[in-house]
């Protein structure tokens, strides 16, 4: 099988935005709206279990405040949140605060010299990806990537596959001739119900995270030690285009 794209997530994958990007404007957006809640990097890594900015909002709830999961306009609130949320993380994006992952800049350059379709496949808000995109990659970037799919674009967010299903059939491409770059136990599930070999570069909050299925899992791109011990052989160069065409090639 000969590789024909490459499909990332975002969070934790493109850029460590996790602990100081959305966990930070969610608790600005907290303070805007007048909520007496704080998440702080303890809380926020096990809301992390929860995929989906609104539905970790709802997980939050019914966790630590019950009682207002009964307000009769309970949809629109948590959306009324996410959404003032996201306007503070994109400020930090716009600010600069949130730079790309090691090696994530030069395998996209790569991956574009050799003609390789880059997709992107995340449960973030379109709005957030392509701020990202255009504030450290440059304005134009959003126009590299053949397909994103991204924010409530699908029903079941990781670990369902669905994302994945929804960008493979808009590359019109099969899985096996795909690999997936996740960050996190969820995100693996998912790349991997939908068919995808995946290589994991591992975050801040998932070095806990099972990753069992994955072919690699690395501290980042750049890396030449597979932390699993599989495949470390190959990655004398870290990961670049010639090691995922063997990937790909391989059983």
């Amino acid at each position: 099988m000969t590789l024909s794209a490459i499909l990332f997530d975002v969070d934790g994958t493109l850029a460590d935005t996790e602990r100081d990007g959305h966990r930070l404007a969610f608790n600005q957006a907290f303070k805007e709206l007048q909520l007496d809640w704080e998440w702080d990097v303890a809380l926020y890594g096990e809301l992390l279990q929860t995929t989906g900015g609104k539905e970790r909002i709802r997980h939050f709830l019914g966790a630590y405040a019950p009682h207002l999961l009964d307000r009769h306009d309970l949809d629109e609130w948590i959306a009324t949140i996410h959404q003032v949320k996201t306007k503070y993380f994109v400020a930090l994006l716009e600010a600069g605060k949130i730079p790309l992952r090691q090696g994530i800049e030069r395998l996209i350059q790569q991956l574009r010299s050799e003609n390789i379709k880059i997709a992107i496949a995340t449960t973030t808000t379109l709005a957030n990806v392509t701020t990202l995109l255009k504030c450290t990659l440059g304005e134009d970037a959003v126009e590299w990537f053949d397909v994103i799919g991204a924010g409530d674009i699908v029903p079941q967010k990781k670990p369902a596959p669905d994302i994945y299903h929804w960008v493979l059939n808009q590359l019109d491409l099969p899985a096996e001739a795909c690999i997936a770059i996740e960050d996190s136990e969820n995100g693996l599930r998912a790349a991997l119900a939908a068919g995808l070999k995946t290589v994991i570069t591992v975050s801040e909050y998932t070095r806990s995270h099972d990753f069992s299925g994955a072919i690699m899992t690395l501290a980042d791109l750049d890396s030449t030690t597979d932390l699993q011990h599989k495949n470390s052989d190959r990655l004398e160069k870290g990961v670049d285009v010639e090691l995922l065409r063997n990937l790909v090639a391989a059983d």
